[in-house]
């Protein structure tokens, strides 16, 4: 019997690889940014319309800036001397890390990245072929790069190179500790020039970690660093130059002899170094940063459970105070690139600190709240550094690098008004693939009980692998039994959870419960005991009565079935939230940009007046749920002219929710292009949506409504989430046919946020 820890690793192995060969091959890709279509707009793009902006570069290079997508394009270059926790693998096999630091650049800070891997070693040869393709780049990130080298190329390139260039192995590390170091010396109530600090390891992070505390008041001779000998003392030798300037003058030779009366331990080694008797050794209110990865040098829990006092950071996402790279670099070269910076420089580094720092104490919003499942979020011991998923750290963390780079004179174009540079970045991160990430993100945090129908189905049973695996939701299997095993091997998937099929003999116990329970909801609507014993061995009863029993969190229902038919039964047993007097159904519509919604798509085939009404609200609800902002536009064929029958219908429903519910920003009769388009808005001033466009759309009808998502999900322009079924007091949700494993697992996704709202 396979252990379910090697079955796990199994299955993440396989997933990984599936992952990076599906196509289109690796993770980045290039798309054309401007017109294509005709042949005057390829005689522009290339010959012989593209002679003129070369001409133009030739006479000034800077206009590369102007001409081309120089100023938004960074290389991210290595040898694969040093990747992750692998070492010395070669430049072709540290190829998908640099793509995946490439997705990180895209999807945090919209800066463009080709991965460049140089098959290297020599540093000086390695330089040359740097400095050799740099022109093509705004900036360079050097990643994965072994010490001492690294030391050597970095330091040669940002001399002899006028663009922005980091090697984020050392600086990221050291720029976001550095942040967390500062709040962690208030909430110990210490000050940084008296600390004494241990730092063990001594490679290319903790050399730029310490240097960067010495610049912000760490003393020289408060610092004791370790490498896999002991102390860096001068009984030493045959140290290398960068060990050489952290020698201390000390009898102490072991990691042990130096935490003793300590204040800060950072971390930046192996896991498991540091024992409770070394950090009960410590002074009071000690600062632990455990930033080995996977393991921290101590664990978080033991630290915690041995020192109440400890103010702890790790480099993991499941405790409190993660130190990651991606608070820090995607920002610090967005604010680089756009004032077209001649490098990144300490005082540049210096501010993407502080701005981190005084980041983690302003009053958190509530969408960062929510996208961690928290009820609350203060600076304090256990949130002293931004979480990644905080959308101000692209303002906060840019903008201050970008200031930076102006008052210290290497900025190439000043930014005049940096108000409007806050609006333009917050318009570059309108994007929604985000918005997916936080969601799974406070699903982690309380996973729900999901059951799954149609678990026979290859895309529902890998959809609930990724479930388990990624710790989303606790999945059930609905199905024939047999049938999902033979799925199961068949597919090399292997999953330890509940497989239930209403016709096996371990649910007759169920199927009696289930049986009365039908019988008493529908005995006055035709339903009799005979018929409610024939129903419960079928699926589409069987699972809302676990659900309506209290035997699942959630429902995922359809996938093979025609829709109405696998409503009707669902109606009849679960029942709709007070108020409700018919459900509706909405299509979350991810298209890259900012996330928009449909409603109803699923339901209601001519909404009255008042439908149109409760479909509005009910809308409203469920997208304040996802932590946005509702701005809703009651759509027809006309703008704001109560014309035709359809129009008046929808301008007596925005009449009634403006006198009900004034707070609502809702507005209509209005065309979907013209909520959309902000010039278009403007020309309404007296409308409640301003000039700001709508991403909430509420239909006429339900064939318009339904056609429209379903053109936008057959030209696969999208991805399309949904049916979401908004009024019922549980959560169900059911599947649109033939639904692809992303769509089936985001709406899980999105069934397991809906429980926990419930369960609050």
């Amino acid at each position: 019997m396979t252990s379910k820890t090697n079955r796990d690793e199994k299955n993440f192995n396989q997933a990984a690889l599936d992952y990076h060969r599906a196509e289109p091959r690796g993770k980045i890709e290039v798309i054309p940014s401007k017109p294509h279509s005709s042949a005057r707009d390829l005689s522009l793009a290339y010959s012989p319309g593209v002679a003129i902006p070369c001409l133009e570069i030739q006479k000034d290079p800077k206009t590369a800036y102007e001409y081309t997508g120089k100023g938004n394009l960074v290389a991210v270059i290595s040898n694969g001397t040093a990747v992750l926790g692998l070492g010395d693998i070669g430049a072709e096999a540290s190829k998908p890390v640099m793509e995946g630091k490439g997705l990180l650049f895209k999807i945090f800070a919209d800066i463009n990245v080709f991965d460049i891997e140089i098959n290297e070693k020599d540093p000086d040869k390695f330089i040359e072929i740097v400095k050799g393709i740099a022109p093509t780049f705004g900036g360079i990130n050097l990643e994965d790069i072994k010490a001492p080298e690294a030391f050597y190329i970095e330091q040669r390139l940002k001399k002899e190179l006028d663009i922005p260039l980091m090697h984020d192995d050392q600086h990221g590390t050291a720029i976001i500790s550095a942040a967390a170091l500062i709040n962690a010396l208030e909430l110990a109530d210490k000050k940084i020039e008296e600390i004494k600090m241990v730092v063990n390891g001594a490679g290319a992070a903790a050399v730029a970690c310490t240097k960067l505390y010495h610049a912000l008041g760490v003393r020289k001779e408060n610092v004791l660093m370790c490498d896999s000998k002991g102390v860096i003392n001068h009984k030493r030798e045959n140290l290398t130059p960068e060990k050489i300037d952290f020698v201390a003058h000390t009898d102490k030779n072991t990691l042990e002899d130096a935490l003793k009366g300590a204040d800060v331990f950072i971390g930046l080694s192996k896991g498991n170094v540091m024992t409770p008797e070394m950090l009960n050794s410590m002074a009071e209110n000690p600062i632990v940063f455990g930033l080995a990865n996977p393991d921290p040098e101590i664990d978080y829990d033991l630290a915690i459970e041995t020192r109440k006092d400890v103010i702890m950071a790790t480099g993991r996402s499941d405790f409190p105070n993660q130190v990651n790279n991606v608070l820090g670099f995607p920002y610090i070269f967005r604010g680089a690139l756009d004032v077209q910076a001649s490098t990144i420089n300490e005082e540049m580094k210096l501010a993407a600190v502080h701005a981190i720092a005084n980041l983690a104490k302003e009053a958190v919003p509530e969408a960062v709240i929510l996208a961690y499942n928290l009820t609350s979020l203060t600076f304090g011991r256990e949130y002293f550094i931004p979480k990644p998923f905080d959308n101000r750290l692209i303002t906060r963390v840019s903008s201050a690098v970008a200031k930076a780079a102006i008052d210290s004179g290497v900025a190439g174009k000043p930014i005049e008004n940096f108000e409007e540079y806050e609006t333009q970045l917050l318009d570059r991160m309108g994007r929604d693939e985000k918005l997916i990430r936080m969601m799974q993100s406070r699903a982690r945090a309380n996973p729900k009980r999901v059951t799954l129908s149609n678990a026979e189905e290859y895309n529902v049973l890998k959809a609930a692998q990724i479930l388990y695996e990624e710790g989303i939701a606790k999945p059930i299997l609905l199905g024939e039994k047999k049938f999902i095993k033979e799925q199961m091997e068949r597919y090399g998937i292997e999953l330890d959870v509940p497989i239930v099929d209403p016709m096996d003999d371990d649910q007759e116990d169920n199927r009696k419960t289930y049986r009365d329970l039908l019988w008493k909801l529908r005995q006055r609507k035709g339903v009799n005991e005979y018929k409610a014993k024939k129903f419960v061995r079928q699926r589409d009863y069987f699972g809302p009565l676990m659900l309506r029993n209290g035997d699942t969190d959630a429902l995922i229902l359809g996938f093979s079935k025609n829709y109405t038919s696998v409503l009707r039964p669902l109606l009849e047993v679960i029942e709709k939230e007070q108020g409700v007097d018919k459900i509706a159904s909405m299509m979350m519509i991810l298209s890259g940009k900012k996330p928009i919604f449909f409603a109803d798509t699923s339901v209601n085939a001519n909404p009255t007046t008042e439908d149109l009404v409760n479909i509005a609200r009910m809308s409203e609800i469920t997208v304040k749920s996802f932590a946005i902002e509702p701005r809703i536009a009651m759509l027809a064929y006309e703008n704001f002219a109560g014309i035709s029958d359809t129009s008046k219908k929808v301008a007596k429903a925005v009449k009634i929710l403006h006198e009900k519910h004034p707070k609502m920003i809702v507005d209509g009769e209005i065309q979907p292009d013209f909520a959309m388009n902000t010039d278009h808005l403007a020309d309404y001033p007296f409308s409640k949506l301003g000039t700001q466009p709508a991403n909430v759309f509420v239909f006429p009808n339900l064939e318009s409504a339904n056609i429209s998502y379903k053109i936008i999900r057959g030209m696969k322009v999208a991805q399309v989430v949904g049916p979401i079924l908004m009024g019922l007091k549980q959560p169900v949700h059911v599947l649109q046919m033939r639904s692809s494993v992303e769509e089936i697992v985001n709406l899980a996704t999105i069934a397991v946020l809906d429980a926990q709202r419930r369960e609050r």
